[in-house]
């Protein structure tokens, strides 16, 4: 690894979730920049020459940069469900993406009644009673039904969508009244368009809330659609990729809206003098689909499987005067380590909390603990599983035998050796099962066709391609 050790200054005291002796300055702001859709590859930060990331790109080299770092689903609501909860989401029932009008028959909830079950705490929820204004702007998707609403969730405010994709620009009439949970809704139930670009529009209301609670400290969740379908730019972006055709054209200038709005956030907390009391985190939460023609270079693999391009993500944490500039981590970390992460930053004891699968990441990223966050890492949807055990990779199939690779000297899982090793193959079969007999039955299933086509894509997307 290329980390180095210096001090960690984010010190656990008390025997109770909620430690009231933290004052302002030691309890951290918290803005997690989060992208849907994106590539691996199409960041500068990550290697990309025709993508333009200037303001990630600075993050990145003022942060650490996480080389190894996963989603808990291959798919949108799913990973969204473990990121809030930091737990795998299995563990209450949900493995696949609640998109009214594709389930099958068979589900136990259907329409808005799927979403995140109501029991359950979100990272919005842990730090209110530490004295944090929490907020969400852009993508819920985790429940359309009035119940499942983020104000109901934890959060003070909210500016977005309850579904999952949406309109760049205004919704007609007629859009609204078809997908009434992609309106945007401010608060509860008061529903007003955007008046610009919406990737713009979610930067200027993320920067009036922090001018309006620069004094208190705040999470913020700026849960962008960008750079999800439908394919959207303005033409001002779109002059400034002119060398580049088609989607991949497309894409460029909506990650060029995207870095822009990243960067006006972040010049807010430097303008506010609040930079260095912050942690900031910018991540994606699922690989590039291939259907929008995003980028997983070197990785094999895209967005709704679990080869690496399905699942690893860029990831970028920065926290002044904790975090060594320019550093980068090569242990495997997982969105689930957010929630405690977050929850320790605030002064409090993320330990107190039951159930977790996430860790703080402080103390591996600092060297104070030089062990890996994770030995094992674990996926599934329906008949598929995934294991990751130190640098092995189990793959489980309905329709072949099991893959197995070694991620370490293969990155692009080109080359299977479970007929070399069986035996390890059947220790991580071992490991998904007694992980798999902890989880509850799915809540709700899409129709059976789209696992086939899942399938398709992932053999169609087994070999790498650098943009």
């Amino acid at each position: 690894m290329k980390i180095k050790t210096i001090c960690y200054g984010l010190l656990v005291v008390g025997s109770c979730l909620v430690c009231t002796n933290f004052s302002f300055a030691q309890k951290k702001n918290i803005v997690f920049l989060f992208a849907d859709d994106a590539g691996y590859h199409d960041f500068g930060f990550q290697g990309s020459e025709t993508f333009k990331t200037p303001n990630l790109d600075a993050l990145a080299a003022e942060g650490v940069v996480f080389k190894e770092a996963y989603t808990t689903a291959a798919v949108c609501g799913p990973s969204r469900a473990g990121l809030l909860t930091g737990m795998y989401q299995q563990r209450f029932g949900i493995e696949e993406n609640n998109v009214p009008g594709y389930m099958s028959e068979s589900s136990k909830l259907m329409g808005d009644e799927m979403g995140l079950p109501l029991h359950l705490k979100t990272i919005a929820d842990y730090l209110k009673p530490l004295g944090y204004k929490s907020v969400i702007f852009g993508k819920w998707h985790l429940g359309g039904a009035d119940k499942y609403h983020p104000l109901h969730r934890g959060f003070d405010e909210f500016y977005g969508f309850r579904g999952g994709a949406r309109s760049f620009y205004r919704l007609t009439q007629t859009q609204s009244a078809e997908k009434p949970e992609n309106r945007w809704e401010k608060g509860y139930k008061v529903y007003e368009e955007p008046k610009k670009y919406l990737t713009d529009e979610i930067a200027d209301e993320a920067c009036n809330f922090i001018e309006r609670n620069k004094t208190k400290p705040f999470f913020m969740y700026v849960s962008f659609n960008a750079v999800h379908t439908p394919l959207q730019a303005t033409q001002e972006d779109l002059d400034e990729v002119k060398g580049l055709q088609g989607k991949r054209r497309i894409l460029a200038a909506m990650t060029i809206a995207l870095d822009r709005a990243c960067g006006k956030i972040l010049d807010k907390l430097k303008a506010l003098g609040l930079e260095e009391n912050t942690i900031v985190v910018f991540s994606n939460d699922n690989g590039g689909p291939d259907g929008s023609m995003t980028c997983n270079y070197p990785l094999s693999g895209c967005k709704s499987n679990h080869l690496e391009g399905g699942i690893r993500v860029p990831c970028v944490m920065k926290l002044p005067n904790t975090i060594t500039p320019g550093s980068t981590y090569d242990s495997p970390i997982s969105m689930l380590d957010m929630l405690p992460t977050f929850v320790n930053a605030g002064g409090g004891d993320s330990s107190k909390i039951e159930g977790l699968d996430g860790v703080d990441l402080i103390p591996f990223v600092t060297g104070k603990n030089q062990n890996v966050p994770h030995k094992t890492l674990f996926w599934k949807k329906e008949n598929r599983g995934v294991v990751r055990n130190g640098d092995w990779k189990m793959l489980r199939f309905p329709d072949r035998p099991a893959e197995l690779y070694n991620i370490s000297k293969d990155i692009t899982e080109n080359n299977n050796l479970a007929y070399k090793y069986p035996d390890k193959v059947r220790e991580m079969f071992k490991m998904l099962w007694d992980w798999e007999s902890e989880l509850e039955r799915p809540l709700w299933q899409l129709k059976r066709v789209y696992e086939v086509n899942a399938m398709k894509r992932m053999d169609e997307k087994r070999t790498p391609v650098l943009d």
